[in-house]
């Protein structure tokens, strides 16, 4: 089952990949199935998405989804959304905290390494205890993109992390492998191979499209 549930086109802003192109490419990479998850919530986003299912329905396989950019005083926005549309696949992210953001360094600025990842990993368990109409946690310690400081100690993370991923399980969630860690020139992947580890150890043992919000297991070595 080769997919990808983490794709951005020219609705988000931060792509300028057109839906249809996307669609293209996928098909031309063997891609079985993938699912959009725009930032941002577009009419045009839907019926363009409609369209591309009707003239593709025999290549592939293309499910609607967005990626929710949370924060704890948006929650109330995002479920009011999803209750907008018919979605297959909701992703889980925080990209700033009391609306700052983390890739310009605002957030960090002034804080102690241990201080700025521990309030993110802090935010995200917040989240997944208070928000459950979402599917995949995304990209789980993203904050390593933009942390200058280097790695931070596993250690030092990991009984919040632990936390967030016991929620995640129990709550019959999953997370994602993001494989953006490339692009970003990281030197471990995106979440790292401590989080996967532990991750392993806590219980997955397969991996998940989606098909209206309903999870479809699949064996790790279909892969």
């Amino acid at each position: 089952m080769f997919c990808d549930y983490h794709v951005h086109t020219d609705f988000s802003d931060d792509s300028i990949y057109k839906m249809k192109n996307v669609v293209k490419d996928a098909i031309s990479l063997g891609l079985k199935e993938i699912c959009f998850t725009d930032h941002v919530d577009y009419e045009k986003y839907y019926i363009e998405y409609l369209q591309l299912v009707a003239e593709y329905k025999n290549k592939i396989n293309l499910k609607m989804g967005l990626e929710f950019g949370m924060q704890r005083h948006t929650i109330d926005d995002f479920e009011k959304l999803f209750k907008r549309y018919p979605f297959d696949c909701i992703l889980l992210s925080v990209h700033q905290i009391n609306d700052v953001e983390f890739w310009t360094g605002e957030y960090q600025k002034g804080k102690t390494q241990e201080e700025y990842n521990l309030e993110y990993y802090e935010e995200l368990l917040y989240l997944v205890k208070h928000y459950h109409n979402y599917s995949v946690l995304a990209h789980l310690d993203l904050i390593t993109r933009y942390d200058s400081a280097g790695i931070i100690s596993f250690e030092l993370i990991k009984p919040v992390i632990t936390e967030i991923l016991k929620t995640v399980i129990a709550d019959g969630k999953g997370i994602e492998f993001n494989t953006s860690w490339h692009r970003y020139g990281l030197q471990d992947t995106t979440p790292s191979r401590e989080i996967l580890k532990l991750y392993k150890e806590l219980g997955f043992t397969r991996f998940c499209t989606y098909d209206k919000m309903k999870p479809i297991f699949h064996r790790l070595e279909e892969i």
